[in-house]
C-alpha cells in the first residue's frame, strides 16, 4: 500500500515536471530575442579592456552600436581608442563596411604649476583622493583651478600611461601607451586633464598648460606660469587657433597647423609642446610668488647702512621772547647753564656760535631757524 502511494506521487511528479518544462520551452521560443552574430564577431575583435573611451558601458555596448551602425550605412563617430585604427577597419571589414581613418588623440595635462613655479602654502593631511581634496578645501597652493597632485588620475588608467612626477608634483603622460580612453579626464575634479586630438603617430600638440580663470594680477600672484589673458599667443597665432576667453587661452586642436608662434609668444612659459619624446617647456625668468618680498628683505639687510651727513652749518642769531622761556628751552638755545633764574620777558637771548656733524632733529631745526 504505502509503495503503490510513492508510485504515484513520483509519476505525478514527473508529469507535472514535463508539462512546466514544455511550457517554459514554448515561452522561451516565442518571446526570444535574437542577436545578430555579428556582434559576436565584432566583440572578438575589440580588446575587451571595457575602458568606457568609446562611450558605451563595455566592448558588448560597443560591438552592438557598430552593428546598429553599419545597418544604418555608417560607422562614423565610433571609434575603440584601446584598439586603435587596425582594430576598427577589421571591424569594417566585418560588416562590409568602410571607415574613416580616426585622427589619433592624446590626454594632456592642463596644469604647469610646478612645486617651483606654484609654491605650496599648506599641508594636506587628509585621504589622497583629488575629490576628497577638491570638495574639502583649496588644496596645498593658492591656485583653486590647478591640479591637486593626489593622482586619482594615475589610478584611473589602466594602460600605465600616467605616473606622478615627484619633482613637479604634476602628472606626466606616456604618449607612447596612452589609448586616449578618457578615464583619466572622467576622474579629474578639475578638468586638468583633456583628451584631445593630436598630430600624426609622434602626437604632437601645443597645449595650454592653464586653466585659471582669475585675472591676470592675481593669477600672476599664484603660480609663475599661469596664463595672465595678455591675448599674445592669440596674436601670434596665424591659424586662428588660439582663442583667449574668460581669462585663459586656449587652442583648438582642429585648427592648429604646429607653426609654434604661440609657443614662442607666450611670456609666462604657459604653452607646452607635447610629443611622444616627451614635453617641452620654454624656460622663463618670472618671479616665483612670495620670493619677490623675501629676496627684497634679504638685498635690504644685505644693503650697508648709509653714513649720516654733517648737519647744515648754523650760525647766531638773535630772537625775542615776550613771554619767559622753559628751563629746557634755555638749555637748547643758550646752553646749559645755571637755569635757578628764569630769563625774563622780553630779553634778547643770544645763540652761542656752534659746529656740530651730528645731525639736529626737526625739532631743533625749527627752532634754531634752519627750517
Amino acid at each position: 500500500m504505502d509503495s503503490q502511494v510513492i508510485l504515484i506521487a513520483v509519476a505525478a511528479l514527473a508529469v507535472l515536471g514535463f508539462a512546466l518544462a514544455l511550457l517554459l520551452y514554448l515561452v522561451s521560443k516565442r518571446f526570444a530575442v535574437k542577436e545578430d552574430s555579428r556582434i559576436g564577431q565584432v566583440a572578438d575583435v575589440l580588446p575587451g579592456a571595457n575602458c568606457g573611451g568609446c562611450g558605451f558601458p563595455g566592448c558588448g555596448g560597443m560591438a552592438a552600436a557598430c552593428v546598429k551602425a553599419a545597418d544604418a550605412g555608417s560607422l562614423e563617430g565610433l571609434n575603440c581608442p584601446v584598439g586603435g585604427a587596425s582594430c576598427m577597419q577589421e571591424i569594417a571589414s566585418i560588416l562590409g563596411m568602410e571607415v574613416a581613418a580616426a585622427s589619433p588623440k592624446l590626454a594632456v595635462v592642463r596644469c604647469n604649476g610646478t612645486c617651483e613655479r606654484r609654491p605650496r602654502v599648506v599641508s594636506y593631511d587628509g585621504v589622497m583622493s583629488c575629490r576628497v581634496a577638491n570638495s574639502t578645501c583649496m588644496g596645498e597652493t593658492l591656485c583653486s583651478y590647478g591640479c591637486l597632485g593626489c593622482g586619482d588620475c594615475v589610478a584611473a588608467c589602466q594602460f600605465d600611461a600616467i605616473h606622478m612626477n615627484p619633482e613637479t608634483g604634476l602628472p606626466e603622460v606616456d604618449a607612447a601607451k596612452c589609448t586616449a580612453c578618457g578615464a583619466c579626464a572622467k576622474a579629474c575634479p578639475r578638468g586638468v586633464m583633456e583628451v584631445r586630438t593630436v598630430s600624426g603617430e609622434s602626437k604632437d600638440a601645443y597645449v595650454v598648460a592653464c586653466v585659471n580663470m582669475d585675472k591676470g594680477a592675481e593669477a600672476m600672484k599664484i603660480c609663475a606660469s599661469s596664463c595672465i589673458a595678455c591675448k599674445k599667443c592669440q596674436n601670434a597665432c596665424g591659424s586662428d587657433a588660439v582663442l583667449v576667453a574668460n581669462n585663459v587661452a586656449y587652442i583648438n586642436p582642429e585648427k592648429c597647423v604646429l607653426c609654434g608662434a604661440c609657443f614662442e609668444a607666450c611670456p609666462r612659459g604657459t604653452i607646452v609642446s607635447v610629443s611622444v619624446k616627451g614635453i617641452e617647456r620654454k624656460q622663463t625668468n618670472n618671479p616665483i610668488p612670495g620670493a619677490a618680498k623675501s629676496a627684497s628683505a634679504s638685498a635690504s639687510a644685505a644693503k650697508p647702512t648709509p653714513v649720516a651727513k654733517p648737519a647744515k652749518e648754523w650760525k647766531p642769531i638773535e630772537l625775542k621772547y615776550d613771554a619767559p622761556l622753559a628751563p629746557s628751552q634755555q638749555i637748547l638755545l643758550a646752553g646749559p647753564k645755571d637755569i635757578s633764574n628764569p630769563v625774563s620777558a622780553s630779553k634778547d637771548v643770544k645763540f652761542e656760535d656752534k659746529r656740530t656733524d651730528a645731525p639736529l632733529p626737526p625739532s631743533q631745526m625749527i627752532l634754531l631757524g634752519l627750517k
